[in-house]
This record gives C-alpha cells, sequence and structure tokens, in this order.
C-alpha cells in the first residue's frame, strides 16, 4: 500500500478514534473548535454535511498539507434533530420520546486536503429501533453512564445496546463514524495519489 498522507481527525471523540485505530490508520488529533448552530434552518442531512465540512475546514485552515477528517453526527426522530441532552431532566426527556420508535441517526463526514485540492463531503443513515424503555432502565443508564456527551443521549456501544430491537444500516455510523464509507472514499483518495 502507498505512503499514507498525514491524517488529522478534526473530532475529540474517544469513539471516532478507537473506529480508526480499529481500522489500522495513523492519524492525530486536533479537534475543531466549531459548535453546532441547532437554530439553523437546514434539513438533517445538510445540517450534518455542513457542520462536518466547517470542522474540517477549521482544522485545515492551518494544517494545508493534511488530510482532514471533519464528522458531525445527529439523531433524527420525526424529521426533527435530537442533539446532546443538556442535562439528566432533557436526558431523560429525550430517552422517553426514543422509547418503543425508531429514529435515525446520520452522520456527515468531509474530507478535506487543501494541498491536492480533494473535498469530499457525504453522510450515512442508519434506522434505529428501540424497545420500550423503563424510567428504571433510563435512570440506571444515566446513573452508570454519561450519556450528556452523546447525540440522542445514548451510546450503543455500551450498556444501553440491551435497549436496541433492530438496527437498518450501518452500526458504525451509529457510533458516530462509518468506516465502510469512509474506507471507500479513503481508498479512492490513496489512488489519486499514485
Amino acid at each position: 500500500m502507498n505512503k499514507q498522507p498525514t491524517i488529522i481527525l478534526a473530532s475529540g471523540s474517544p469513539r471516532r478514534s478507537a473506529l480508526l485505530k480499529q481500522i489500522d490508520i495513523d492519524f492525530q488529533v486536533i479537534p475543531s473548535t466549531v459548535h453546532e448552530d441547532f437554530n439553523i434552518d437546514l434539513k438533517p442531512i445538510d445540517f450534518v454535511k455542513h457542520y462536518a465540512k466547517l470542522k474540517a475546514i477549521d482544522v485545515a485552515q492551518s494544517n494545508q498539507e493534511s488530510l482532514i477528517i471533519g464528522a458531525d453526527t445527529v439523531v433524527v426522530l420525526d424529521g426533527e434533530i435530537i442533539g446532546k441532552p443538556k442535562d439528566e431532566n432533557d436526558s431523560k426527556t429525550i430517552l422517553r420520546k426514543l422509547s418503543d420508535r425508531t429514529h435515525q441517526v446520520i452522520t456527515g463526514m468531509a474530507l478535506i486536503w487543501h494541498q491536492k485540492d480533494i473535498d469530499i463531503i457525504f453522510h450515512t443513515e442508519t434506522n434505529v429501533t428501540f424497545q420500550k424503555i423503563t424510567d428504571e432502565q433510563i435512570q440506571y443508564y444515566i446513573d452508570n453512564y454519561n450519556p450528556l456527551d452523546k447525540a440522542g443521549s445514548y451510546g450503543i456501544q455500551d450498556w444501553f445496546a440491551v435497549c436496541v430491537n433492530k438496527i437498518d444500516g450501518c452500526y458504525f455510523n451509529v457510533m458516530g463514524f462509518p468506516l465502510s464509507k469512509f474506507y471507500k472514499h479513503y481508498l479512492r483518495i490513496l489512488e489519486e495519489l499514485k
């Protein structure tokens, strides 16, 4: 395989870092300073693509010679974006809303490399169906895990997996990094470098 380009993940998410490591890619982490404005008038797919690109560009400005990976993930129920919970009460409200329902997890990704004029933006969508979740389960989860830093107030990779009835689409997308789709684009970039 070709020599890898210098890769920077523009996200402080430990889950995204773990997934990139899982596929043997060397990278650095430089979190973007961009924060989402949930009042912006964009459809969910446009929202995640917009912020993934902004985050990548934010880091790319001072790293022109590197391939920057930007990502943004949201949970969507009935067409409405559900962000990270503000506090414990908000977390309870979100999880009650998602109980016994199917929602979408959408991740936008941006691969930006100024030096090579690479600007790739894409998204991945996964349907997740929860079983009925009791208030006791919600309280247990909040007490023992940290849902406040997660879109939709849950992590599919932790205890909350017991509440998931069905997943239709990429599992890793629900963790915030659609590995398969990313890797296809990454291989295409490597091909262009030959």
